[in-house]
């Protein structure tokens, strides 16, 4: 869905309702011929009674018990497609809506996801979603039928007798109208309701994930009057939106003693004074309950419509956030091997807490810059930003001369591979972990790979080859393993830019002598930046770049660095510390 303008209701509907144009269509037809067949069966009552009164033959009593069956089942099987039809439309619907909303988050800059826990964003992709499906389906078809139900019984109700056609199109009326009024009464209850159960997913999805440190730090009591804390706000915002919500469900339940104390009161006078006959009196009393159906209907769709409105307003102001990020057009950045200059950069992820200051380097197409600094000095940042992951507060960077701004975000992270130190698995094969679920990798092209880093031994190993099942956040392997899966992701990607950040930080020194060559592969004919806290690991670069609090402390040729006895990276070479830079 485009979100540059307002994301209304009727356009939720039109986007995720059009493309089942067909099943709307079928269902539409199906509830309207069940309100017919509604209006029917209650003449096939009165028929029958009064066939009975008058002492009509067995067979034509017969006859009309029989079509009255008919009539009844007929009605069952078009409610039960009716149904399976409304939850074909709706799970459709919503799945699609789920599905923009997961892209459309994955789209959004990395400051939108640090506001947010992936909890809260799980409640609000699915829980709000789910709201929506009633509001899909049935509600739009729900209360037009509704309305048609209604007036067909109060044309019935005149056709049988204009007084109380015009008694009951009366109290019809003005029971709708006391409905309509309190319908909007509990929908900020509702969207509070959604923000709390929000807050508490995303509460316990933190609490999960760091369940060792909160156990090994004896947190748990903390952590159980938290999650106490917030079950509780949700119990309170739940029971407040329940409490305001059955407003509009007791406004029904009065009209219809209202109702039929009327309907009573006039059929009673009416076969009193001879005016109708039993059967008629019966339909009178029958039209009047069936005329509390299409209200209830009404009532109920309209409880759901508040409910579905919290989500709606939710998911809208979800559609409406905007990237910080800007995408120029597809195709600006050049093949072959790409240069990258930051030219005065400054950069923080709070507006007032700068981590990068005025940073000024080049890297020719082809050669390696070895970074350097201690932890917190900028080097992560430094690749955020050369990703696009977050633009600049200040000065501008270059990717083979173009402006990242003016680029494509996809074009730039096609053209950049990465390698990290803490590396993303899922829970599947291992043939999707190395080819992030892209089915155009043969896999000829990932035995290579695993071949070209020495996996071949660890490949054979697995029990069922590339199908073998990796669990979830990489359990069943090492470390080291998980570290030699996200080189060959790399070396799949084929990118002109390679940036390892401590990509061999959990690999022992023998994996690391073994990984050597396929790494000098892999730079090979590529620009690249290598950040490393071991001397050893910048060997292979052409640049030295040293950071310190955010600014370049040190930069320049390694073999010049290395004889210039006065530079930084020369004494760190001397004195042969390495922790100096953790």
């Amino acid at each position: 869905m485009a979100i540059n303008s307002p994301v209304t209701k009727r356009a939720l509907l039109v986007r995720y309702l059009r493309p089942q144009g067909g099943r709307v269509v079928g269902l539409a037809i199906l509830l309207i011929s069940g309100i017919l067949l509604q209006l029917v069966n209650p003449r096939l009552v009165q028929a029958f009674i009064d066939a009975a009164s008058s002492r009509a033959g067995e067979q034509r009593l017969l006859a009309y018990a029989l079509i009255f069956i008919a009539v009844a089942i007929s009605q069952q099987v078009l409610s039960v497609i009716a149904t399976y039809l409304s939850e074909r439309v709706a799970w459709t619907a919503t799945n699609s809506l789920r599905s923009d909303l997961a892209l459309h988050c994955l789209r959004l800059d990395l400051s939108f996801h640090k506001e947010r826990t992936p909890g809260e964003l799980i409640e609000r992709i699915d829980g709000d979603v789910t709201a929506l499906a009633s509001f899909f389906s049935q509600f739009v078809i729900q209360i037009l039928g509704s309305l048609l139900l209604l007036v067909g019984v109060l044309i019935a109700l005149w056709v049988v007798d204009w007084r109380v056609g015009a008694a009951l199109t009366g109290f019809a009326v003005v029971s709708l109208l006391a409905i309509v009024s309190v319908r909007s009464l509990a929908i900020p209850f509702w969207r509070t309701d959604r923000q709390a159960s929000a807050a508490l997913f995303g509460f316990i999805e933190e609490r999960l994930a760091g369940t060792v440190d909160i156990r090994a730090n004896g947190a748990r009591p903390y952590v159980m009057r938290r999650l106490y804390h917030h079950t509780r706000e949700r119990l309170r915002a739940g029971n407040k939106a329940r409490l305001i919500g059955s407003v509009t469900w007791s406004v029904p339940v009065l009209s219809v003693a209202i109702g039929n104390a009327i309907a009573l009161a006039l059929a009673g006078w009416l076969y009193r004074n001879g005016g109708m006959s039993l059967g008629t009196a019966f339909i009178i009393y029958y039209y009047t309950q069936l005329l509390f159906q299409p209200m209830h209907l009404i009532s109920n769709q309209l409880d759901t419509f508040q409910k579905a409105s919290a989500g709606y307003i939710r998911i809208r102001d979800l559609l409406e956030t905007r990237s910080a990020l800007v995408d120029g057009p597809r195709g600006l950045i050049p093949s072959g091997p790409l240069a990258v200059a930051f030219q005065g950069v400054s950069f923080g992820y709070e507006a007032d807490d700068l981590v990068a200051r005025d940073l000024s380097f080049r890297i020719e197409p082809g050669h390696v810059l070895g970074l350097l600094g201690r932890t917190g000095s900028g080097k992560t940042t430094i690749t955020r930003l050369l990703l696009r992951l977050y633009d600049p507060h200040a000065g501008s960077i270059t990717l083979g001369g173009v402006e990242l701004r003016a680029a494509h975000r996809a074009d730039i992270r096609h053209a950049i591979g990465v390698v990290t130190q803490d590396v993303q698995l899922f829970r599947a094969t291992v043939r999707q972990n190395l080819t992030f679920f892209d089915d155009r990798i043969d896999d000829a092209r990932i035995l290579a790979a695993l071949a070209d880093l020495g996996l071949t031994d660890w490949y054979r190993s697995l029990p069922r080859d590339l199908d073998t099942m990796i669990g979830s956040g990489g359990s069943g392997l090492s470390a080291g393993e998980a570290q030699l899966l996200a080189f060959t992701r790399v070396f799949l990607k084929n990118p002109r830019v390679i940036m390892l950040d401590e990509a061999s930080s959990r690999l022992d020194p023998a994996t690391e002598r073994l990984v050597e060559p396929a790494v000098e592969r892999l730079l090979r004919g590529r620009t690249g930046i290598i950040i490393a806290h071991r001397l050893a690991t910048v060997r292979r670069v052409d640049e030295i770049l040293i950071l310190e609090d955010g600014r370049v402390a040190e930069y320049g040729c390694r073999e010049a660095l290395v004889r210039d006895g006065d530079s930084r990276f020369s004494a760190l070479l001397r004195a042969g510390v390495e922790e100096v830079l953790v």
